[in-house]
This record gives structure tokens, C-alpha cells and sequence, in this order.
């Protein structure tokens, strides 16, 4: 049968009024369109293949221009996202996300809040390619892209999400100024200080009384250096009313200090930390997968299947450079994850969202 050109509508239009009443179809303006503005190649997905006949032939009984060019590619489909509009602007309405830039949400938009950068997601573009076959794309390969990306990209520091205080029982002096290059393999990016003292701060996961084998950071009887400090020995561990470890008290080796070591000791185990006393708090926005089915396109309500743990809103203990607004740069909190400061975050009150994950290999052993 002929095809549907346009269509004429005596109403008056939402926006333009009663200007007009023809309005072209998609298939009748597409190839206009593009030839007008001087368009080569019209890039499409797959579905569009069965209107290329009408495309090409309008163009060739129409006075355009140029003569532009379809061709057709399958469809971007990831894994564990909706990239329906209709879809995700239902999740919007709802109140299921904080609105079309929200970091768990596939738009340009939420990926730049979520601090993927611009050259981790083209990455990820040349390493699946262009193709005509429909598949989905595992979430992994975007994540890996940036990540790939932001390590030699971010500036690196230290913050501590579940503090457990470490007391340097042999340390009867003032806090000694370590200065830090904010990337080891990028001195143009420049450097910040950072306090050693007799207080510190260490993730709680990092000590353990009674630990697993192949566990190489701080346990009873045991040694682990603290980075850009010093070795510190096990000296003994405070347990408090509730039977949890509420402080492990170490000694330092004064002889060991990083880039200053000549002592020969060796330890398997490099931990983070950061200074009770200079340390700041930040609010850190932790980021998952927005669903917890690797299809929820396929449902007529995605909103069933989101993930109730796609945020979790917490308190890191952070060095006092993270207090400075700097929102172009991309930050790697040390043996943690990868974080962007949100657009949100003011003076005295810094909003870090984590953009993705480390590879952490102790995790996949547990």
C-alpha cells in the first residue's frame, strides 16, 4: 500500500497554536532532513533497515540538496539498564531515581554525575564495536572501560568508610607532615600534605583478631605498612562493651618511613589510613546496578525489579584535601573505589558519588 506522508489536523497544536495543520510523518521529513542539513550517513538501529527503501526513494524524486545515505547498526543494548525513554521517564515521575541526571540512570548526564569520564565511555565504545547482530552487553565492560580509564586519570587519596582507631603507642611527638604526590606516575598534577601522628584512622576490614588464610594486613602478632608512613607492629587491641574491637594499638619503626626505608624489613601487607585529628568528614553516595535483573527491559513496570541497595548514603573520614572544592578532577580513594565530587557538594560539606569499584581479589576469595 502507498505510504502515510502526513497527516492534516484541524486542532490547535500544543505549542505552535493554529500556524499549521500538515504535518509531515518521520519517514516523509527523515531524509529531508537530513539532505537540508547537509547530512552524509544516517546512522539508525536495526529497525529502521525496512524504511530505507522509502527513505532512498523520497530523496530521489524530492529537490534536495544532496543525496544522504542509511545505514543501519544493532542497538546498544547493556546489560541490567532500561534505555526506553517512555521507561525511564516513568522512573522518573515516580520518584525511583532524583531525576533524569541521577548517577544510577544510562543518560550522558547521570554517567557525567556518577564521574564516568568522557574518555572511559568512548573506550568502551571501541572495545565493543559496531555491529548488525542484536546483543546485549555485558555492564562489566563499561565498568572495566572506566575504570581502565580513571587510573591513570584520577587524582589518588585516602579516606577510610568504616573507621577503626589505631593508637601509635611509641609515637611521643607532633604530627609529622608527609608530603604526597596525588598520582605517583603524573607529577604535573602537583602534590598534598598529609599528618602522621599518634592517632589514626584504618578501615575496619583492614584488621581481623582471628583472620583467614592468605589475610595480609593487620592481625595479632603481625606487621603491615601504612602507606606513604611507616611498618607498624601489632602491640595489642581494646575490645569494647558491645564485644566489638574498638581500637588496636601498634608501634612504629621509625626506620621504615616510605621513600626513606633503609631498614630491609619487608611486609606483605600495604593498608590505608588517615589522621584522627586532621581528618574531615565527607558524605559518600555508594552506587550500584539500578536493577537487580540483567533484563529489566523486558518488564512492563522495571520499577518491580529495582534494586533497593542501588544507594547506600554513608560517612568516610577523609584527609583534609578532599575538603577542597575541585569538581573537573576524578578522585581514587586508595584501595577503595573510584569517586567524582557531586555538583552538589559546597564549602563544608563535600558530596563524593562513587563511580565504580576496585578489583578487589581478597573479595572474590571470600
Amino acid at each position: 500500500r502507498d505510504p502515510a506522508l502526513y497527516r492534516i489536523r484541524h486542532i490547535a497544536h500544543p505549542r505552535a497554536g493554529d500556524q499549521w495543520c500538515i504535518y509531515p510523518t518521520y519517514d516523509y521529513a527523515h531524509g529531508q532532513s537530513d539532505a537540508i542539513e547537509g547530512i552524509t550517513h544516517s546512522l539508525c538501529t536495526l529497525e529502521f533497515e525496512d524504511h530505507r527503501p522509502l527513505y532512498e526513494w523520497l530523496l530521489k524524486k524530492l529537490p534536495v540538496p544532496s543525496r544522504p545515505k542509511q545505514t543501519e547498526f544493532s542497538r546498544l543494548e547493556l546489560e541490567g539498564t532500561v534505555t526506553s525513554k517512555r521507561k525511564l521517564n516513568a522512573l522518573v515521575q515516580a520518584g525511583h531515581v532524583s531525576g533524569w541526571d541521577d548517577p544510577r540512570m544510562p543518560t550522558i548526564a547521570g554517567m557525567r554525575r556518577r564521574g564516568y569520564s568522557p574518555e572511559g565511555i568512548r573506550l568502551f565504545c571501541e572495545r565493543i564495536g559496531v555491529t548488525r547482530k542484536p546483543n546485549t552487553i555485558e555492564l562489566q565492560i563499561l565498568e572495566g572501560s572506566v575504570r581502565d580509564d580513571l587510573e591513570g586519570r584520577a587524582h589518588k587519596a585516602m579516606a577510610v568508610l568504616d573507621p577503626l582507631k589505631v593508637v601509635v603507642t611509641n609515637w611521643d611527638q607532633a604530627p609529622l607532615e608527609l608530603t604526597v604526590p596525588w598520582h605517583p606516575k603524573r607529577p604535573e598534577i602537583g602534590s598534598r600534605t598529609m599528618s602522621f601522628g599518634r592517632e589514626l584512622y584504618i578501615d575496619r576490614s583492614d584488621f581481623a583478631l582471628d583472620p583467614p588464610e592468605g589475610f595480609f594486613r593487620l592481625i595479632p602478632g603481625g606487621s603491615v605498612r601504612l602507606k606513604y608512613g611507616f611498618i607498624v607492629d601489632f602491640d595489642d587491641v581494646v575490645i569494647g562493651d558491645d564485644g566489638q574491637v574498638s581500637e588496636v594499638h601498634v608501634r612504629y619503626d621509625p626506620a621504615t618511613r616510605s621513600g626513606q626505608d633503609q631498614s630491609g624489613r619487608k611486609v606483605k601487607g600495604t593498608i590505608h589510613w588517615v589522621h584522627a585529628e586532621s581528618a574531615c568528614a565527607v558524605d559518600v553516595h555508594l552506587y550500584d546496578r539500578l536493577f537487580m535483573v540483567p533484563d529489566p527491559g523486558s518488564y512492563d513496570d522495571p520499577a518491580s525489579v529495582i534494586n533497593p541497595e542501588s544507594l547506600r548514603v554513608g560517612q568516610a573520614w577523609a584527609e583534609p584535601s578532599l575538603q577542597t572544592l575541585m569538581p573537573e578532577a576524578y578522585f581514587q580513594f586508595e584501595r577503595v573505589g573510584f569517586f567524582k565530587q557531586d555538583p552538589a557538594s559546597e564549602a563544608g560539606r563535600m558530596i563524593y558519588n562513587r563511580s565504580v569499584i576496585l578489583k578487589d581479589a581478597w573479595a572474590k576469595k571470600q
